[in-house]
């Protein structure tokens, strides 16, 4: 059924086709339609970060930029969804248009820019939310702040969202906001952890609860910047990392016509540059610190490679654009093989 209907939304520009496809969503949830009719997802519990996941499968921040459709998102079997990215003030992001597909590759190309609808519009979506399950909420910087203020806009953002998260995300490494990426590397990405941490705390003692902090990071690392992502990930204690976003590489997608569109790169083509980020954490790393898996998930078997590179869970995105809500459960039956 989902062919049929992801036929039909490929006629459309990809974000018209999400938008629509969202609102359908939504409006399934709210007669009941959801649930009967989601494919069956297998229970697998998963602890990480202190949490105890239903199942290792969830859903990516990107989809979900302003947490208008987590009731529709939790009804379809995910272990847990991820929503923003969210930045303190409102902002429009880069312009139209921002988002090409490349069905070939199972990839998407986007450079939308951290377009949401800043941090009051998604607490105040948080209020309505009726899903219980665990949440992530992914906090970014907004565009116009300087480099040197990153630290503020990070700061605002775990603090207004501490009470509704199970967890924050914090994005570092989107290659949509210019210079954002550098925020990854040498004294900056250590000045950055250590401000969040601060606030993690300050959060903890005046709401009395622990919000794990994850950091989101590249693919596009070479094997010493692993190394120090991975020291400084331990040394200033974080409680997990999300490896990874999009890539900038276009060289899984040489020759095609859209290669040549600037933005971050999903999907497919990312799905082995992620893994080597993943296996070098995990060599690094251990079990100090819980490894989120995501990029170029497109089946179980995609799934099931990043457990066993090294990841505790894994997030879906792209793939779940490409392939819709069968590869939620399709994915978990994997994950238990590995397990077994």
């Amino acid at each position: 059924m989902y062919g049929l209907l992801r036929r039909l939304l490929f006629r459309f520009p990809p974000e018209q086709a999400h938008d629509f496809a969202l609102g359908t969503l939504d409006l399934c949830q709210k007669l009941g339609l959801v649930a009967p009719f989601a494919p069956t997802v297998p229970g697998l519990p998963v602890e990480a970060m202190g949490l105890v996941f239903p199942n290792p499968v969830g859903l990516a921040a990107g989809l979900d930029k302003n947490a208008e459709h987590v009731d529709a998102m939790g009804a379809l079997g995910f272990g847990f969804v991820e929503v923003g990215t969210v930045t303190p003030l409102a902002q429009p992001g880069n312009p139209k248009p921002r988002m090409f597909r490349l069905p070939e590759h199972q990839a998407i190309i986007n450079r939308m820019g951290f377009n949401n609808h800043g941090l009051a519009h998604l607490l105040s979506r948080l209020e309505r939310m009726k899903y219980d399950g665990i949440l992530g909420i992914n906090v970014g910087k907004n565009a116009v702040t300087p480099m040197e203020e990153a630290e503020h806009d990070y700061r605002r953002g775990i603090a207004a969202v501490y009470g509704r998260a199970s967890y924050i995300a914090v994005n570092v490494s989107s290659p949509n906001t210019p210079g954002l990426r550098n925020l990854q590397f040498g004294d900056s990405l250590s000045r950055l952890l250590e401000a969040i941490k601060d606030e993690q705390s300050i959060q903890a003692k005046h709401q009395g609860r622990y919000v794990p902090l994850a950091v989101k990071i590249a693919p596009d690392m070479d094997d010493d910047a692993i190394r120090f992502v991975a020291a400084a990930l331990r040394n200033t204690g974080m409680d997990g990392v999300i490896a990874t976003n999009t890539t900038i590489s276009r060289e899984a997608v040489q020759g095609h016509p859209l290669a040549s569109e600037v933005g971050g790169l999903s999907g497919g083509p990312v799905r082995i540059p992620s893994l080597r980020v993943i296996q070098g954490l995990a060599a690094e790393l251990g079990d100090e610190l819980p490894i989120i898996g995501v990029g170029g998930i497109t089946d179980g078997e995609s799934a099931a490679e990043k457990i066993h590179a090294g990841a505790r869970l894994v997030q879906l995105y792209t793939g779940f654009i490409y392939r819709g809500p069968a590869l939620i459960g399709e994915s978990v039956r994997a994950i238990r093989q590995v397990h077994n």
